[in-house]
């Protein structure tokens, strides 16, 4: 049972977290081009890369903490939902560039942040 309390914890803290940067992503973004998704999801990939590396190699916290963080906090935080949309409605709407590139970018962007959460945590430590 705590386990799911821990992820609902989590996880109403971890959307709010989205709501909160990708509203502030969006306030500076001019185009149509979902850039507070992309940079919620980037952000989340450097983060589970970070918190991947802390709980198995470096500090390996309790257990308790990484249904908190992990799946609660980052699951609700990042949003492959919202991007599998997005992609959908740029081509929708004939913008198949911007889709693929958003596609391809996010993709790319993701991985590469995961890795460099794990470089960073790895140095850092």
């Amino acid at each position: 049972m705590y386990s799911y309390l821990s992820i609902a914890l989590g996880g109403a803290i971890g959307a709010m977290t989205r709501y909160w940067l990708s509203g502030l992503a969006e306030k500076y973004n001019s185009s149509d081009f979902p850039l507070g998704t992309l940079s919620v999801n980037i952000i989340g990939s450097f983060l589970i890369g970070v918190l991947f590396i802390v709980f198995t190699e470096k500090i390996q916290l309790v257990d308790q903490w990484r249904p908190i963080l992990m799946i609660g906090f980052l699951g609700a935080m990042t949003t492959f939902s919202t991007f599998s949309l997005d992609a959908l409605l740029l081509f929708q709407q004939g913008n198949y560039n911007t889709a693929l590139f958003y596609i391809l970018s996010s993709v790319a962007f993701c991985l590469l942040a995961a890795f460099a959460g794990m470089q960073f945590t790895r140095l850092l430590f």
